[in-house]
């Protein structure tokens, strides 16, 4: 669990503000204190809205080699829409019978072979593992676009999972870090598939999010219905499923929105908890990753956590 990602892009970008583009200085300006509440359930909205992106093109990021798969993984396609799409998952182990699944979303935007190890926790407690990489990362086809496309990934991966052979469609669980943490709360809006939701680190409030990584906007930041639909703070009475939210002590930065969604989401009776865990972005992973291990559990995986 030592393995810690990739995310030198980010970390220099973040600390040269000096940088940013006019049009996405513009998106810091207009970010709200309290992001607005909506009640209209997310899952139709995704129906009707469709992100409009001002600028096209791949992933700001860079992976591994897709067809190369990490020890213990082959390689799963997957289709999105008009795309093909690759995936990692884990090999059947040949005893036959269908098992728990986790869908497990990596951190930054590109899939690298130290997100598998990240998931191997999840593999190695019995449970089947699919990690896969989004449209415009790692080569692959289609527009970079910040989390509402990439989430529309999230849900076909979901379903080519649960076709799988070897897995109890009842017992679909998905979660993941940073980005991919973001993305495992928007997919918890989603779809009513999945038994449980856990997300390490992720950012509900895409106002707060972009406000501190505004080089990774490709969206109309004039409309605000383009936040809103990336944040599950404004919709959290949407959620579809019970849901872990999880931060390191020291991500202060995301710990009010992580708290205003629980909020949110408990004051409509919604099964959504929040915990700050000792650490930081990567210290607290090891932790956050059995402390999901027991919320699946405890929801019925029917593997001890």
């Amino acid at each position: 669990m030592a393995c810690r990602p990739r995310l030198t892009r980010r970390s220099f970008l973040a600390a040269s503000a000096a940088s940013f583009l006019p049009f996405e200085a513009k998106a810091v300006s207009a970010s709200p204190a309290l992001p607005p509440l909506v009640t209209r359930d997310y899952a139709l909205d995704r129906q009707s809205f469709r992100s409009h992106l001002l600028k096209s093109g791949p992933a700001p990021d860079h992976g591994d080699v897709l067809t190369e798969p990490p020890r213990g993984a082959q390689i799963l396609p997957y289709r999105s829409g008009s795309l093909d799409l690759l995936a990692w998952r884990s090999r059947p182990d040949g005893k036959g019978g269908r098992k728990p699944a986790v869908l497990f979303l990596h951190g930054g935007n590109a899939l690298g072979l130290g997100h598998w190890e990240l998931a191997r926790p999840y593999l190695q407690a019995g449970y089947v593992v699919m990690v896969p990489a989004f449209r415009a990362e790692n080569g692959q086809r289609g527009a970079f676009s910040g989390f509402y496309d990439e989430s529309a990934d999230v849900l076909a991966a979901a379903e080519v999972l649960v076709a799988q052979s070897d897995v109890d469609p009842s017992r679909l669980f998905v979660c993941g870090h940073s980005v991919g943490g973001t993305l495992t709360l928007l997919a918890a809006l989603s779809s009513g598939g999945f038994r449980g939701a856990s997300s390490f680190s992720g950012n509900p409030s895409a106002f707060a999010f972009f406000k501190r990584f505004p080089q990774d906007i490709r969206f109309d930041t004039d409309d605000p219905r383009e936040f809103e639909m990336r944040s599950a703070v404004c919709y959290a009475p949407s959620f579809k499923c019970p849901v872990l939210i999880q931060h390191g002590t020291a991500e202060v930065h995301i710990q009010d929105m992580s708290v205003l969604t629980e909020r949110r989401a408990k004051a409509a009776g919604l099964p959504v908890e929040h915990a700050a865990v000792r650490g930081d972005h990567f210290s607290a992973l090891p932790e956050e990753t059995m402390r999901s291990l027991a919320f699946f559990a405890r929801l019925g995986s029917g593997r001890a956590g």
